[in-house]
C-alpha cells in the first residue's frame, strides 16, 4: 500500500481513538454527576407528617385508655420510634393549631384565632421553604383554615393538592384535586390513605414531603362499617371528676360547672342528642380505621424500601376531653385538652426512645426544616427544633410552655384563656369573666382537682407565673384581644338540668 495512504489511515485511527477516549471521559464525567445527584437525593430524608383530629394523648392502647381499644400501629410508632410523652398544643382548637403547625407561630401572631378566622395572605407555610430546599411536596386531607373562603382550592407550598371543604364527611366525600372537584365513594380514612400511598409511590428524582391530614377522629364520629358498634357491649370508664358533686367543683371556676349543662358538657352534650357512653364508644370505633390505615402506610413505605431514609411523624391537632370536670370537647387548658400524641418513626435513622421534654406544635415546622437541612431558620418561627432530642443529643430546652384561647361567639361557654405550664405547675388566667383563676401542682395533683390559687403559700409562685405569662404575651406582641364576626350558628342554649349549689373555697 502507498506510504501516503498508510499515513492517512494512521491519522484517522488516532483521531477515532481520541474521540472515543474523550467520549468515555465525558460519559464517565456525566455519569459521575448523575451518581452525585442521586446520592444527594438519597442524603435528603423523606418526611411524612400525619395529623389526626381531636386525638387525645392517651387514647392509644399502650397508654391503657380503656380495656377494649387496640391501636397496634400507633403503639408500634411509639414503642419502636420516638415517643414525645409531653407534647402539647398552644391553642386547643382545630384551625389555630393547624396554622401554628404550618407557620411555627402562636395564634396571636398568625391571626387564625378560631375556626372562622380568615388566613392572612402574607403568611408563609413551612412547605414553601421545603420546596426551595428541593423537596416535592403534597397535602392530602383536611385543611380547615380560612373557611370563610368557602372552598378547598389549592394552597401555596404544595406541588400536589387533595383536600375538601371544612370538616368534610366520613362517607362518600367530594375532593378538590389540584383545582378540580372529584366525588369519591367510600370511607374518608381509607380514601385519603389510598391517595397518600399512590403519591408516595410515584417516580421522582427529589426527596418528598407528605402532609397527610385526616378527618378522623372529629365529631360527630362515624366509624368504618367494619368497626361500627364493635364496642357496643363494652363498659365505658368514667373519670372521677365527671361526677356532679360539691367536692369535684370546690375551688373550680363557675364557668366550668355551668358548662357541664351545655353543648360541651356531659349533662346536655350536643343538646341532648348523644349520651356519654355511646359518644365515647363511637370515638374509639372511629379510631380503629385511623390506626389500621397508618399500618397500611407504614407497610407500604417498608415494602418500597423507603423506610431507611424516611421519617414519619404522627400527631393530634389538639386533645379531647371525655367527662373530666363534667366536660367534653377541648378549648380550655386542662391536660386532656392540651396534650396530644406525638411520635416519630424512622427505624433506619433513629433509635427508639422516650423524650420527656415539653414539646409544642410551634416546634413542628422548625424541626422538619432542620431535618430537611435548612441553613438558617426563618425569623417568623418562634418554636425550637426537637430533632436533636430525637437523636438523643444534649440540647438546652425550654422550662415552660404557654397557652392561649380566645372566646368564640359560636361556643360562648369557654372564656378567653391564657396560661403557663412548667414541668410541675400550671397557672391558668381567665380574661373578661368574673371568676377565679387556677393553679395546680401537677406532680401531686395530675387530674387537676385541687385549685391552689387562694393558698397563700403559693402567692409568690402565682405572681412569678403571671409575670412570665404577660412577659411572653408582651414579647410576642400578644397584648390584645382579637375580635371576630360571629358565624350564623351559636351554641349557647342551656340544658334543662337544675344547677346545684356552687361552692367557692
Amino acid at each position: 500500500m502507498n506510504k501516503k495512504y498508510l499515513n492517512i489511515f494512521a491519522l484517522i485511527a488516532v483521531g477515532i481513538m481520541a474521540v472515543a477516549i474523550s467520549g468515555f471521559v465525558i460519559l464517565s464525567h456525566d455519569g459521575g454527576k448523575k451518581d452525585s445527584q442521586q446520592s444527594k437525593v438519597q442524603e435528603k430524608k423523606n418526611i411524612v407528617f400525619i395529623l389526626s383530629d381531636d386525638h387525645r394523648y392517651d387514647a392509644v392502647s399502650f397508654m391503657h385508655f380503656n380495656s377494649f381499644l387496640k391501636t397496634p400501629n400507633l403503639d408500634k410508632m411509639a414503642t419502636e420510634g420516638v415517643n414525645f410523652k409531653n407534647a402539647f398544643v398552644s391553642t386547643s382548637l382545630c384551625s389555630p393549631s393547624r396554622a401554628t403547625i404550618l407557620t411555627g407561630m402562636y395564634a396571636h401572631q398568625h391571626g387564625v384565632v378560631d375556626n372562622m378566622s380568615p388566613v392572612r395572605s402574607n403568611l408563609t407555610y413551612f412547605p414553601q421553604y421545603l420546596q426551595k430546599l428541593g423537596y416535592e411536596t403534597a397535602f392530602i386531607g383536611k385543611w380547615h383554615m380560612g373557611e370563610m373562603k368557602g372552598d378547598a382550592s389549592p394552597r401555596k407550598g404544595f406541588d400536589k393538592w387533595i383536600s375538601f371543604k371544612g370538616q368534610g364527611v366520613y362517607y362518600n366525600p367530594e375532593f378538590n384535586i389540584d383545582g378540580k372537584k372529584v366525588k369519591r365513594k367510600g370511607y374518608i380514612t381509607d380514601i385519603l390513605t389510598d391517595y397518600a400511598i399512590n403519591w408516595i409511590n410515584k417516580k421522582r428524582d427529589k426527596p418528598f414531603f407528605l402532609y397527610l391530614s385526616h378527618k378522623a377522629i372529629h365529631a360527630l364520629f362515624r366509624p368504618a362499617r367494619q368497626d361500627s358498634n364493635k364496642f357496643e357491649n363494652e363498659k365505658v370508664p368514667h373519670p372521677a371528676s365527671m361526677a356532679d358533686t360539691p367536692e369535684n367543683y370546690k375551688g373550680k371556676p363557675r364557668w366550668v360547672k355551668l358548662q357541664r349543662n351545655s353543648w360541651h358538657g356531659v349533662d346536655y352534650m350536643y343538646y341532648g342528642e348523644y349520651d356519654f357512653d355511646s359518644f365515647y364508644k363511637r370515638y374509639c370505633e372511629t379510631l380503629l380505621s385511623l390506626d389500621r390505615n397508618i399500618g397500611r402506610l407504614l407497610d407500604d413505605i417498608k415494602k418500597k424500601g423507603l423506610e431507611k431514609n424516611t421519617i414519619i411523624f404522627y400527631m393530634g391537632d389538639n386533645g379531647f376531653v371525655f367527662g373530666e370536670h363534667g366536660l367534653i370537647d377541648k378549648r380550655h387548658m386542662y391536660e386532656e385538652s392540651i396534650r396530644v400524641p406525638l411520635f416519630a418513626y424512622a427505624p433506619g435513622l433513629i433509635k427508639p426512645r422516650v423524650v420527656t421534654q415539653m414539646i409544642q406544635n410551634i416546634d413542628i415546622a422548625p424541626t422538619i426544616l432542620d431535618i430537611a437541612g435548612i441553613k438558617k431558620m426563618p425569623k417568623q418561627m418562634v418554636g425550637m427544633s426537637f430533632y436533636p432530642l430525637m437523636k438523643g443529643e444534649p440540647v438546652k430546652w425550654r422550662k415552660e410552655i404557654f397557652y392561649e384561647y380566645y372566646w368564640e361567639r359560636a361556643f360562648p361557654q369557654t372564656p378567653t384563656t391564657f396560661g403557663v405550664r412548667t414541668d410541675r405547675y400550671k397557672y391558668i388566667f381567665y380574661h373578661g369573666v368574673w371568676d377565679t383563676n387556677e393553679l395546680y401542682d401537677l406532680q401531686n395533683d395530675p387530674h387537676e382537682m385541687h385549685n391552689l390559687i387562694n393558698d397563700k403559700k403559693y402567692a409568690g409562685l402565682v405572681n412569678k407565673l403571671e409575670d412570665d405569662l404577660f412577659n411572653w404575651l408582651d414579647s410576642t406582641k400578644g397584648m390584645y384581644i382579637p375580635l371576630r364576626r360571629g358565624p350564623d350558628y351559636i351554641k349557647n342554649k342551656r340544658g334543662p338540668k337544675k344547677e346545684c349549689k356552687f361552692l367557692y373555697p
